[in-house]
């Protein structure tokens, strides 16, 4: 059954009656908890985005290998990040894989793509959350492109962490980016706050309330700050 069903992916699309490829659907769990079947399943997955199979039956391999997809799996995947069909799912594949290859490998597209696959790419980043992830963002915080460089403010609040608000603080922002980066520095000291770091937070709250920042900024960091020191 597996056989035909990866026999299907050679000409899949959807629409077509997913009966077909049920039997990979059914592998993915059935080889929980069985090391072994699970590799073997990652590599005939990851084999398929090497042919010529259709961008629907890639699709379906990339939203599979989020699932049991592991560092064997990165070098194929990284291979579709410059692809403008298939970048953002092989990306969403890349995001979810612990292994620190996923994120380098994401890292490593960053500086070969443009629009909207570079702020996929930062998303990502932001999403994985790994310190590595924090000076490529802060060097993209004065991007000629605002949207890349809202993307990246975005993704270093996403990540909540000390050197994530550092990185934000230290960006020397223009006037059209200043709202933005005010607004990434508060989710990150607000993340730092739940997970505990207050006084990361505070540091962060303080630099907020010294900045001028709009009346919500400047209430939501007030109450922050309360937050952390109990006054």
């Amino acid at each position: 059954m597996l056989d035909k069903a990866f026999e299907a992916l050679k000409t899949y699309h959807w629409g077509q009656d997913r009966k077909l490829v049920k039997p990979i659907d059914d592998a993915v769990i059935a080889t929980r908890g069985d090391a072994a079947a699970r590799k073997k399943l990652e590599a005939r997955l990851a084999a398929v985005l090497t042919t010529n199979a259709p961008y629907d039956a890639k699709q379906y391999v990339c939203r599979k290998l989020m699932i049991v997809g592991t560092a064997v799996s990165v070098p194929t995947l990284a291979g579709l990040l410059t692809d403008k069909k298939l970048s953002h799912m092989a990306r969403f594949a890349l995001e979810r894989i612990p292994a620190p290859e996923a994120g380098q490998a994401i890292r490593d597209a960053l500086s070969r793509v443009n629009g909207e696959l570079k702020i996929g790419m930062i998303s990502s980043l932001g999403v994985r959350g790994e310190a590595a992830g924090v000076a490529p963002l802060g060097a993209l915080l004065g991007h000629k492109d605002c949207a890349v460089a809202t993307a990246a403010a975005h993704g270093l609040g996403a990540m909540g962490s000390p050197a994530a608000s550092e990185a934000l603080a230290a960006g020397k922002p223009t006037d059209e980016m200043k709202a933005t980066i005010a607004d990434a520095s508060l989710a990150c000291a607000e993340k730092l706050l739940a997970a505990g770091n207050k006084a990361a937070a505070l540091k962060t709250y303080e630099r907020l309330l010294a900045s001028g920042p709009s009346e919500m900024v400047r209430v939501a960091a007030k109450r922050g700050k309360t937050a952390c020191t109990g006054t």
